[in-house]
């Protein structure tokens, strides 16, 4: 058990050094890789694609783009299919950033880390997507309410309320990049364990159980969360509901 406890490496990557930056090669690798996925299967549905009775793979983005659509719409309204492009991107970005775990690419099981490990398990990858969305939310919302509209919501409904919207503002990229972040290396460092800590003959069968839980059902289940999130903080920052709202009370007390 102790010798199990020094051999599981949490968080470790093979590194480069840069011009003084460390740089994790095997999280820029499989983050490459699954962008060539998507960039695959994005140019290979374009060449496909016909007017007629649709190809599986054609099927599968019809009915992603059809179901981010309607998300967008109620997310955020007429507005929202502007957004669907980014949503489809990000959901299966990352649905195939999660799912890159299912790839058997460790040389020792249980001591050394995989190849191509999901980098979504790594902070940094849901950190910047978190950044780009984050930031192009403010960007709209200073664009839909104006200068003195994107700092006066902060003081919606009450003014005495303004720390508590910044704070709120200020924990949105946190919380939701631990919460992608967490939840895919939770479920990798839950198979280090088992492999390093059961029986050889125990492992296979419940690493392929845990995987097809884990990897398969709660990193489809992620991927959607993350994209959901961003379809509704695009829908409040330009929700013009409140400002609606305080120009309508005058009217209601005469």
């Amino acid at each position: 058990m102790l010798f199990a406890a020094k051999t599981i490496s949490v968080g470790v990557h093979p590194e480069l050094h840069i011009l003084g930056q460390t740089i994790d090669y095997d999280i820029v690798l499989s983050t490459l890789l699954a962008a060539a996925i998507f960039l695959l299967l994005g140019f290979r549905m374009r060449a496909k694609a016909t007017d007629g009775v649709p190809g599986k793979l054609q099927l599968i983005w019809e009915v992603l783009v059809e179901q981010v659509s309607d998300l967008a719409d109620s997310a955020i309204g007429p507005e929202g299919y502007r957004f669907v492009p980014l949503g489809v991107t990000l959901f299966l970005f990352i649905l195939i950033c999660n799912w890159l775990d299912f790839l058997p690419t460790s040389l020792r099981p249980g001591i050394s880390g995989a190849v191509f490990p999901a980098p979504t398990s790594d902070v940094n990858l849901p950190l910047a997507m978190v950044a780009f969305v984050i930031i192009w939310v403010h960007v709209e919302s200073f664009r839909a309410r104006g200068f003195r509209g994107y700092f006066k919501h902060y003081t919606k409904p009450f003014f005495a309320l303004t720390p508590i919207n910044v704070i709120e503002e200020i924990t949105k990229p946190i919380t939701m990049t631990f919460r992608l972040f967490g939840n895919i290396f939770s479920g990798s460092l839950m198979v280090v364990v088992m492999l390093s800590l059961l029986p050889i003959f125990v492992t296979p069968p419940l690493e392929i159980v845990w995987k097809f839980f884990d990897t398969g059902l709660l990193g489809t289940i992620q991927a959607f969360i993350f994209m959901l999130l961003a379809m509704l903080y695009f829908g409040f920052a330009m929700s013009h509901d409140d400002d609606q709202q305080h120009a309508s009370q005058p009217e209601t007390l005469h």
